[in-house]
């Protein structure tokens, strides 16, 4: 047997130890590393589920725009047909009977008050009236003869010459022949009225727009229209308003009159009057506007389109249609309170206006009001809220969003079952 020493086996023993020693240690270091790493894996993992559960939130969240109503009076535009007429227009006529024998001014002449336009041959008047300045002439004659005779019986009474009797039949000779001057006197007063009535004058200064005879038409008195006579410096404009928009005519109002021969000018004109009571059968307020036409641009008889701007007496909220919910119930609005959750509320509406509507009742000029809510959207639903100010756009009519990156908010209302 071989023989080993004691000091060997010590050692050997001593550095079995130590290598079991330093593979334990190395063991634990090892564990506490995976330990560590599974750890800090399982917070990462547990952060990366929460950021992606807020992720998912905030994707979920829905979005929305929202406006203010807007206070104040409500101005509504309507455009109404009319026809343009002169400010005077006078359709003359004959007051005596003849044949015209001339006239001075025809078809669009321009003619002043008191200016001859035609004249009336009536050789029978003529004759009529001579033979009553010839009565008038005898009538005057008899009646100086009786006063002079009831002068004389004057004198002759006071010296008892004649009786009471005798001087009151002079008295009473007198007195008709007294009468008959004046019935004399009036009867060639109206001859010769009618002698000027041959005379066919202007009643106003305007322009003549027609004439309706020629040389040796026979005309008679009251039948015949002779001119069509117009005063065109100014015109006036009779309009018919629907009883809706009745309340909002004021006396003065200025309106805009456009001619489709001349779209690129708009001509103003002022309600001179407004009628103070509805015709019960059309409906409708009768407005007389006064239009000053200087220039003779304008021509009486023109269709014309009258642009009426309407102020509303009544205070109501205005609100871009695209913020009503229309459905079977009541029409609401969806709007937002100061947790930016939905709140749906019944409104009670005014006018439709087309592109906004009046609100009566229901909400506030404080509340923030949903723009096209989609049909999915429920109530106490928290979202995401953003602003928007539709403003309207002078060349195209078309709503503008504050923010450029929003897209442009509709007008239409919105159906919701």
């Amino acid at each position: 047997m071989t023989n080993i020493e004691p000091d060997l086996l010590v050692q050997s023993a001593t550095d079995s130890t130590r290598t079991l020693r330093s593979f334990g240690w190395f063991s634990l270091l090892l564990i506490a590393i995976l330990l560590v790493s599974g750890l800090l894996r399982l917070t990462l993992n547990a952060k990366d589920a929460s950021a992606l559960e807020s992720r998912t939130q905030e994707t979920l969240q829905r979005s929305v725009n929202f406006v203010y109503a807007k206070p104040g009076n409500l101005v509504n535009n309507i455009t109404l047909p009319a026809t343009l007429r002169g400010y005077a227009e006078a359709v003359l006529y004959a007051r005596s009977n003849g044949y015209l024998s001339a006239w001075y001014k025809t078809l669009g002449d321009k003619v002043k008050q008191g200016e001859l336009l035609a004249q009336i041959d009536a050789p029978e008047q003529t004759q009529e009236l001579a033979q009553a300045r010839a009565s008038l002439d005898q009538v005057q004659a008899r009646q100086a003869l009786a006063q002079l005779t009831q002068e004389r019986w004057e004198i002759l009474r006071q010296r008892e010459s004649v009786t009471q009797q005798d001087l009151e039949e002079k008295r009473s000779l007198l007195a008709q022949a007294n009468a008959e001057l004046e019935v004399a006197r009036t009867t060639v007063k109206r001859l010769e009225q009618l002698e000027d009535f041959r005379r066919i004058t202007a009643p106003f200064s305007g322009t003549i727009i027609s004439r309706h005879v020629d040389l040796g038409t026979l005309v008679t008195a009251g039948s015949n229209e002779l001119f069509t006579l117009a005063q065109s410096d100014k015109l006036r404009i009779s309009l018919w308003v629907p009883q809706v928009y009745a309340s909002g005519v004021k006396q003065g109002q200025q309106v805009q009159i456009r001619l489709n021969e001349i779209q690129d000018k708009a001509f103003i004109g002022t309600i001179s009057h407004v009628s103070g009571a509805l015709d019960p059968v059309t409906r409708s307020r009768q407005v007389e506007i006064l239009l000053p036409n200087p220039t003779g641009e304008l021509i009486p008889g023109a269709f014309v389109d009258v642009d009426l701007e309407l102020v509303s007496s009544v205070k109501a909220l205005i609100v871009p249609a695209g913020v009503l919910i229309l459905g079977k119930n009541e029409p609401s609005i969806a709007t937002l309170n100061t947790d930016n959750k939905v709140e749906f509320r019944p409104v009670r509406l005014g006018r439709d206006l087309g592109k906004t509507v009046e609100i009566l009742s229901g909400i506030s000029k404080e509340d923030r009001l949903i723009i096209n809510p989609a049909d999915s959207l429920e109530a106490d639903e928290t979202v995401l809220a953003q602003e928007i100010v539709i403003q309207e756009d002078k060349k195209e009519g078309k709503p503008q969003n504050k923010n450029s990156n929003t897209a442009p908010a509709q007008t239409t209302g919105n159906s919701r079952s």
